[in-house]
């Protein structure tokens, strides 16, 4: 009986090591970047875990469930490290990342000041603004140029000199700034020559966040985008990826209440239950949740979240089901809550002889905790990317999003556990090892199993 296995050969790849320093760049050094790297700062310092990091904190199986290694992941693949990461980034406010964290108050001021002289000294660059797309901020340490090529251009030179200045090998770049107003595609997104016209004549459908992609792809730096608009999804920025060797990722964090859809809805599916209706609601007042407040803002968000349900659910396979589902998406700007959003779902669901019944989610959370493990990960998971030669969409990386970038021929995956299952499977395969599926059945029906049952020998598949 010929051995079946689950091994990827021809996609295994020769991953350069990760020598040397690599910078970490943040479009937005606001609540969820100076978090981030405060927790990186007193984890370095043995002050604090890295908790809600997959890279720090997780373990990976390999081999069978009778004889199985549980490496953590950065044992197991080549990840920098983070003593190894320097910081830097962008804003419209001038205060250090010590001055905003202590603004943002999402950790503690006695927590802060232990990583204080660190903090200090990282200072914003000028940033790419234009309240048009971000109405309800307005700050002066931002750049001023003729058009926006000449703006990308100014980025460009920011990148190069921060990696030159750092003595830095590489870097990635991490959108943390505000969601900026709903747009579609337009003529000037279609190709890299019309975006690069577009550039130079001003184009009003070209976003300070695609400068932003544009910038960090013409220099060959991973880009990673957090917020819900559209950025580096545009059809001449994944051909400029393609080009540059570079990867891309996105879009918009999974935080807060999505993370809850994520897990709940594909446990619905799973057991056939129907949904009638998912009414959600949270309360924020950081400065994400002042931006939401403007309802262009709000649009990209609310899009963002709402197609979720949709690509879990397939209300197209299973219309019984989900066809009619009434979802509804609220965000309220309420300032005293400051970064410690909560959320509340109604749920209601139907089963046995279509009998209705109720689920209700309270969650109380803090949206720059959550994100904070989320950049750490983008971050060293973009850099070995780069290091293993993948270019364009990651897709291996839709466990952080919402709206999770794919090839447009495909359909995006928003089930958690499918995203998870994904994500580490890719790590197996550019490591050699064998795909897990967990079907599990070689364990009970396969010639080798029951010869290593009776202690004849023998070795089945993994699953």
């Amino acid at each position: 009986m010929s051995e079946k296995t689950s091994f990827y050969p021809e996609l295994e790849k020769k991953i350069i090591p990760p020598r040397g320093k690599l910078g970490v760049l943040m479009p937005g050094l606001g609540a969820v970047a100076t978090t981030f790297i405060a927790g990186v700062v007193l984890a370095r310092k043995k002050l604090a875990r890295p908790f809600g990091s997959l890279t720090q904190m997780q373990r990976i199986r390999l081999g069978k469930r009778t004889s199985p290694k549980f490496p953590l992941i950065r044992e197991f693949v080549p990840l920098a490290g983070l003593e190894d990461l320097v910081f830097g980034g962008w804003d419209i406010y001038g205060d250090n990342a010590y001055e905003t964290a202590v603004k943002a108050g999402v950790l503690p001021g006695t927590v802060l000041e232990k990583a204080r002289p660190e903090l200090s000294e990282i200072r914003p660059m000028p940033a790419v603004f234009d309240r048009n797309w971000v109405k309800k901020l307005d700050g002066r340490n931002v750049k001023a140029a003729r058009n926006k090529m000449d703006l990308a251009e100014e980025l460009v030179g920011d990148i190069e000199r921060f990696k030159s200045r750092n003595k830095l090998s590489r870097a990635v770049m991490v959108w943390c700034g505000s969601t900026e107003v709903y747009s579609s595609p337009a003529p000037v997104h279609r190709t890299l020559s019309a975006f690069e016209r577009g550039l130079k004549e001003n184009a009003p459908e070209i976003s300070p966040s695609m400068i932003y992609a544009y910038a960090a792809l013409r220099t060959g730096t991973p880009y990673a985008n957090g917020a819900p608009n559209l950025s580096a999804e545009l059809p001449a920025l994944t051909a400029l990826a393609r080009e540059k060797k570079t990867a891309i990722a996105g879009k918009d964090f999974k935080t807060g209440q999505t993370l809850m859809k994520t897990i709940v809805a594909p446990g619905l599916k799973a057991r056939m239950l129907g949904l009638r209706g998912w009414f959600s609601t949270n309360i924020l007042g950081n400065r994400d949740g002042e931006v939401l407040d403007d309802p262009g803002s709000f649009k990209s968000k609310e899009v963002s979240k709402a197609s979720v349900l949709d690509a879990i659910l397939d209300p197209g396979l299973y219309p019984e089901l989900y066809k009619d589902v009434f979802h509804k998406i609220r965000i309220e700007y309420y300032p005293p809550r400051g970064d410690e959003k909560e959320g509340w779902d109604n749920i209601d669901i139907f089963g046995w002889c279509g009998m209705p019944m109720q689920i209700k989610i309270n969650f109380l959370c803090r949206d720059s905790i959550l994100a904070a493990p989320v950049v750490l990960d983008l971050a060293l998971f973009m850099d070995l990317a780069a290091r293993a030669g993948l270019s364009g969409i990651q897709e291996w990386l839709s466990f952080y999003f919402k709206s999770p970038m794919c090839r447009p021929d495909l359909k995006p995956e928003h089930d958690l556990f499918i995203q998870h299952l994904k994500l580490q499977n890719t790590l197996r395969i550019l490591m050699g090892e064998e795909v897990l599926d967990h079907s599990g059945l070689d364990y009970y029906e396969s010639r080798e199993s029951l010869l290593e049952l009776t202690g004849k020998g023998g070795r089945a598949g993994k699953s």
